[in-house]
């Protein structure tokens, strides 16, 4: 788990944010600027990745991204009403308030990033994907592919070096078929 982000370096970052970007509903604008003039509140801010996952996360997003314009999450609850999450954050000033902000290149920002925390509620299996699931697969089917051809090449040459032909004609034939049938396999 990261370190707190203290008070002053989530202010600077907002106010760098906001000077920078052009947000897509001007609602959000409202809500991080009351967040800059409520320390209570903006102590409970955490600046995290993947806010739906969040007990009371929001999204807000620029004009240089492709995201929504603004969700408020709630309890399992999704809302587009920026009014609706102002008035959750005035009445529960004591619950933490996950923020994303999506906007252009936001991986790469070294001013986000230094006020990204650890987002604790993202699921176990959250960062594995299907493409990453397939590209395992493919290395596991290869090295598995790789050492069985390795063992039989060795039996080959045992095969060769005692001068036994009939065996020699087997592992030839059982290499190909195990080369065969990885190139049937391998979706390239």
């Amino acid at each position: 788990m990261n370190t707190p982000v203290s008070i002053r370096d989530k202010k600077e970052f907002i106010r760098w944010f906001l000077s920078h970007y052009q947000l897509k509903r001007r609602e959000s604008v409202w809500i991080l600027n009351y967040l800059i003039n409520h320390d209570s509140l903006l102590e409970k801010v955490h600046f995290i990745r993947e806010a739906r996952f969040c007990p009371r996360g929001i999204i807000i997003s620029t004009h240089c991204s492709d995201d929504p314009p603004f969700r408020f999450y709630k309890n399992n609850i999704v809302t587009t009403d920026a009014e609706k999450s102002f008035h959750d954050i005035r009445l529960n000033k004591e619950d933490p308030i996950y923020i994303q902000l999506n906007f252009k290149d936001a991986q790469q920002c070294a001013s986000y990033v230094a006020v990204l925390e650890d987002n604790p509620f993202l699921p176990d299996d959250f960062f594995i994907t299907d493409a990453d699931q397939r590209l395992a697969k493919r290395l596991l089917d290869y090295s598995l592919f790789h050492y069985q051809k390795e063992k039989i090449q060795e039996k080959i040459n045992h095969a060769l070096d005692n001068r036994e032909k009939v065996h020699f004609k087997q592992l030839s034939i059982q290499l190909k078929e195990l080369e065969k049938r990885f190139k049937m396999d391998d979706p390239k």
